[in-house]
């Protein structure tokens, strides 16, 4: 049974994010370490694809097997040999639909073999014409964004953003990336590899068109990290001053406060990270040894109830809360799937629980910082305005970012569609002497 090892990872892969909703991002660096260059690319590919394309290779599926109950490990191979043949065209047809039925064999449904065989085929001879109930279920297939979500976009931010945000969400994004420690230290500086170029909208970010192989060997070393370029923003933004003490709330996995300890390697800075839970600071530990950060106290805390900090204890606190993700589509395309209208709610109360919680430990004079990968006004400007009315003593400062970023309440927003990058907000407050 001959099955390649970039499709066998691939279905695995996928086969996790739907059973255990895991993250790509997060699965891929693992799943592909074994592999060669070029099934590391067929994994990357076919598995990215899947995800951006999934709503509409189910409806194509559904056409061309009448609409049968399907089983979910048997629709992942049929996604996986559909996609191919709809988007691969390198990729030999009889390739796309054997190793499909193989890897229906390879996940013991036997049974299932002529059925994937048969439905394959057909496409092969051509995709048939779908037909849409109106013009929003077509958008929603064609981009694979599930209607509610354009729904709520569209009452947001006006059906033009709607529908920008839902193609912009679908392309391949830049792979932006910054010095760490060990990089500048070891004076990483030039040469980045040739088609690197530096960010013009963020100080000390580098953007590549794709992640090659020069580029994984100096992260694998912990010389560059990949982090997005709004990212990046939000952990320019808390611009500490000599001296002043910092405290990440809500570190794990880390990049926003391994970027700051890059930029401030003295030693006149006290530098906390806090996270709730062990696997969270496992990872987040990974990473200050692997990028050289030996600057950073990290601290177990559970930020949505007490911080065990003295009262005003940090000149600068930044609360990265946890959120929706809805900004980070392109590189986590299975959130469209994951993500449901009760979570905004639920996470716009605890992301407002902790922004309280964290303003205790505030320095009279001192900046708060929050900043979310959200597109959802819940999350942002509502978080924000109802902090600032139960905080007497905070008031809104523009974040520092350039200024096209900042709308006219003040917040940094970024976006897909717009700027090229995840959808960021940033806002800052400043408390009262």
């Amino acid at each position: 049974m001959s099955i390649s090892p970039a499709r066998k990872a691939a279905f695995d892969i996928l086969s996790k994010i739907e059973s255990q909703k895991a993250y790509s991002s997060i699965l891929l660096p693992a799943a592909a370490e074994g592999l060669s260059i070029r099934d590391k690319t067929l994994c990357y590919e076919i598995t990215y694809g899947v995800l951006r394309k999934l709503i509409y290779l189910d409806r194509v599926t559904d056409l061309l097997s009448g609409g049968r109950r399907i089983d979910d490990a048997v629709r992942i191979a049929i996604r996986i040999g559909l996609y191919q043949l709809c988007f691969l065209d390198r990729v030999p047809k009889h390739s796309a639909i054997n190793e499909s039925v193989n890897l229906i064999a390879r996940a013991r449904k036997t049974s299932a073999k002529g059925f994937v065989n048969a439905i394959l085929r057909r496409a092969a001879l051509g995709i048939p014409e779908l037909e849409f109930a109106d013009e929003l279920d077509r958008i929603s297939v064609e981009t694979s964004h599930p209607r509610w979500l354009l729904e709520r976009w569209e009452a947001e931010f006006g059906k033009e953003t709607a529908d920008e945000l839902a193609a912009a969400n679908n392309m391949v994004p830049a792979a932006a990336f910054r010095l760490t420690a060990r990089g500048l230290s070891a004076g990483l500086h030039e040469p980045l590899p040739a088609e690197t170029v530096k960010s013009n909208e963020v100080d000390g970010c580098y953007l590549a068109d794709r992640v090659n192989q020069g580029l994984r060997q100096l992260a694998t070393r912990g010389e560059i990290y990949f982090q997005d370029e709004a990212s990046q923003m939000a952990a320019n933004a808390t611009d500490l001053l000599p001296g002043e003490s910092f405290l990440d709330a809500c570190a794990s996995p880390g990049g926003k406060i391994t970027s700051i300890a890059s930029r401030y390697t003295g030693g006149e800075h006290l530098l906390v990270a806090g996270e709730l839970h062990a696997h969270r600071i496992k990872i987040l530990r990974e990473n200050c040894q692997r990028q050289g950060v030996d600057s950073v106290r990290i601290v177990r805390f559970d930020a949505e109830t007490e911080f065990p900090f003295a009262a005003e204890s940090f000149d600068v606190v930044l609360v990265d809360a946890p959120c929706s993700g809805t900004g980070t589509i392109r590189h986590n395309p299975e959130i469209r799937y994951f993500v449901a209208p009760k979570d905004f709610e639920e996470l716009s109360a605890k992301q407002l629980r902790i922004l309280s919680a964290a303003s205790e430990i505030v320095r009279r004079g001192g900046k708060l910082i929050y900043s979310t990968c959200s597109l959802e006004p819940m999350e942002n400007e509502g978080v924000c305005g109802k902090f600032l009315q139960s905080a007497s003593d905070f008031k809104a400062a523009s974040p520092k970012v350039p200024i096209r970023f900042l709308t006219r309440d003040g917040f940094c927003r970024t976006w897909p569609h717009r700027d090229h990058m995840d959808g960021f907000f940033i806002a800052a407050f400043t408390r009262g002497q």
